[in-house]
């Protein structure tokens, strides 16, 4: 169970990644060792699941957003086309869905030319993939990893 001074602490945490334990305890009125002990248990809990880097795309060459709806012949109970699709750089996601299609995958290139080419000769070169769907995004208002942690959007009413 996450209580509130867990979430104030995974809320600075997310603000944040690289804040001092010391800087979490003086903004929740907390011991520094008392916060570095509950962070430990909410990352061997699995709760805090890592820490990572926000990089701007256009710095690295992928300024193209695009989303891929993937259709596969595999059997319903195997998921070997996600495994797969993971393992391509370009994918920032890969999602098993309902509905016609099988996975949605969001991936990031350096243009339309490099977005055929991940489909055609990466994806295309997966034996289950029977056909895509391709979405480009023309501009987002808004790109987050960051979970609601207010206890009422947590569903923990």
């Amino acid at each position: 169970m996450i209580d509130e001074t867990d979430r104030s602490i995974l809320a600075q945490l997310q603000d944040n990644a690289r804040v001092s334990n010391s800087e979490i305890a003086r903004q929740i009125g907390m011991a520094p060792s008392a916060v570095l002990e509950r962070i430990r248990k909410l990352e061997k809990r699995g709760v805090i699941q890592g820490y990572e880097v926000r990089i701007a795309p256009a710095a690295v060459g992928a300024e193209l957003l695009a989303y891929v709806l993937v259709r596969t012949d595999e059997p319903a109970a195997q998921c070997t086309t996600g495994i797969e699709l993971a393992k391509l750089p370009e994918v920032l996601e890969v999602h098993h869905i309902a509905g016609e299609d099988c996975y949605l995958a969001k991936v990031r290139t350096s243009g339309t030319a490099a977005l055929g080419n991940l489909l055609r000769h990466s994806v295309g070169a997966i034996p289950t993939v029977i056909g895509t769907k391709t979405t480009i995004v023309l501009s987002s208002q808004k790109e987050s990893s960051r979970l609601p942690l207010d206890s009422a959007e947590a569903g923990d009413d």
